[in-house]
């Protein structure tokens, strides 16, 4: 018996192993996302300008990296009202410094980063949070973040699809501006922004999905996978809004499902077995014992690399390593 609806998810010409190098850009479930893969030991870049949740932006921020911008003194302003912050609006908060020359040198290194491994990334995941986008009135630029600036600043609205369409189509081109052979895949986000109203987001979540549909690009499908599989509130967390853990793992799983082969699969099972082995507390580290389990785990981990083309276990092994001492 059938109790649920299950979501089906796209037949792929790629698949995901341990030897690709995997990128993430757009909301919170992006970092929630990358970081179920990079938990799981695969080669991960996740939102270097920090959480970005409309297109526009999004498409802004990875414009700057694949043109090599170098961002100066015209990028960043200070918060001369409370916390006397340097901040740039193309970038989350995590960005921000208490000086401009560190707020500008957090900007280059983050595009840097993504520069190179874009270079090498072999599939891009991109998700969509919000079809209302904040413009700063002054340049009518979007901006990724208002760091809490005098509202008066901004514009919001929401931006019709087309507009949205073409930020997608901007961000295919210039990821394969970097690298040729990325394959771009588009999701929605399934949090959902109830400051707009439950009408207000569905319209954006609408928006978005046309959007995404527009572009011709692969999709998987986040959104519709919490919206009929998971239609429970148990699956959220306790503000109702965010996802739980559980659910989160879920769509990790349908991912892999759809993504990775029957041998990846197998290997994604083997590192976190040893993984969750080698997580194991030690209360005496300088035990007989310790060194033992150092020593069987430091050989695990050398076959787990032999088998797995594209592991990488230095840390685990660095941490065996001085273990038995």
């Amino acid at each position: 018996m059938e109790l649920f609806t299950k979501v089906a998810t796209p037949e792929t010409s790629f698949k995901i192993n341990y030897t690709k190098n995997l990128a993430f850009f757009g909301s919170c479930f992006a970092d929630n996302i990358s970081a179920q893969f990079a938990s799981r030991k695969f080669h991960t870049l996740a939102n270097p300008f920090g959480t970005v949740y409309n297109p526009v932006s999004m498409a802004r921020q990875i414009k700057a990296i694949a043109s090599g911008k170098v961002f100066g003194e015209d990028d960043v302003f200070q918060d001369t009202r409370s916390d006397k912050l340097w901040h740039s609006f193309d970038a989350h908060s995590s960005l921000s410094a208490s000086s401009r020359e560190e707020c500008i040198e957090k900007l280059n290194a983050g595009s840097a980063k993504a520069s190179e491994f874009l270079q090498k990334a072999d599939i891009a995941f991109i998700t969509l949070g919000t079809a209302f986008v904040f413009f700063l009135k002054s340049t009518g630029d979007a901006v990724s973040n208002c760091h809490r600036q005098d509202p008066s600043l901004f514009e919001r609205r929401m931006i019709p699809v087309e507009e949205a369409a073409q930020a997608l189509e901007s961000i295919v081109a210039d990821l394969r501006r970097i690298h040729a052979d990325i394959q771009v895949v588009f999701t929605v986000s399934p949090l959902r922004h109830m400051g707009d109203g439950a009408h207000g987001n569905s319209l954006s979540k609408a928006t978005l999905l046309l959007a995404a549909n527009k572009t011709g690009a692969e999709y998987f499908p986040s959104y519709e996978i919490v919206m009929d599989e998971l239609r429970d509130y148990r699956f959220y967390d306790s503000d109702m809004v965010h996802l739980s853990k559980t659910a989160e793992e879920y769509i990790f799983e349908r991912m892999v499902d759809t993504y990775c082969d029957e041998a990846t699969r197998t290997n994604i099972a083997r590192v976190e077995k040893f993984l969750k082995g080698a997580h194991h507390r030690v209360a005496d580290p300088k035990s007989p014992e310790s060194a033992a389990f150092a020593k069987r785990n430091c050989t695990l981990a050398l076959e787990l690399e032999r088998d797995i083309p594209g592991l990488n276990l230095d840390k685990e092994r660095q941490y065996f390593e001085k273990m038995g001492i």
